[in-house]
C-alpha cells in the first residue's frame, strides 16, 4: 500500500496578527504548484483572514501580501473552509467573508484525512 497522497489539508488558527498566516498560504500555494489538491480549514483567529478586508491588514516581506496569497490560492482551485462556531462567535455571517469561503464543520476536513490527505497545522 502506498503512502503517497495528492491531497493536503492545512489547519490554520493564526490570524492577521501573525506572520504564520502568510507562511501557511505560501506553502499552500506551493502545494498547488506541486500538483496537490489543497484545502485550508480556518478556525479560531484565522477566521479573520477571510473576513472582508481582513486579509488586507497583513504583509510579511519578502512574501506576497496576504490578500494576494489568498486570492492566488482561490484562483488556482484551493478550497477555503471556515469553522461555523468560530464564524458565529465573531458575529460574522457568510456575507462578511470572501466569496468562495465555505462555512463548514470539521467533518469536511476529516473526510479528506480519511481519504489519505496529508495535514499541516499553523
Amino acid at each position: 500500500m502506498s503512502n503517497v497522497t495528492d491531497r493536503l489539508v492545512v489547519v490554520m488558527t493564526k490570524g492577521i496578527d501573525s506572520e504564520l498566516s502568510s507562511v501557511a498560504f505560501t506553502i499552500a500555494n506551493g502545494a498547488i504548484t506541486s500538483g496537490l489538491t489543497v484545502f485550508v480549514f480556518l478556525t479560531s483567529a484565522a477566521i479573520d483572514l477571510v473576513r472582508l478586508k481582513g486579509q488586507e491588514m497583513t504583509h510579511v516581506p519578502p512574501l506576497d501580501p496576504l490578500a494576494q496569497l489568498i486570492a492566488d490560492f482561490q484562483a488556482r482551485g484551493g478550497t477555503l473552509w471556515a469553522c461555523p462556531p468560530c464564524v458565529k462567535s465573531r458575529g460574522y455571517a457568510q456575507e462578511d467573508l470572501l466569496p468562495g469561503v465555505v462555512i463548514t464543520g470539521a467533518s469536511a476536513m476529516h473526510d479528506e484525512i480519511k481519504k489519505g490527505a496529508a495535514t499541516l497545522s499553523f
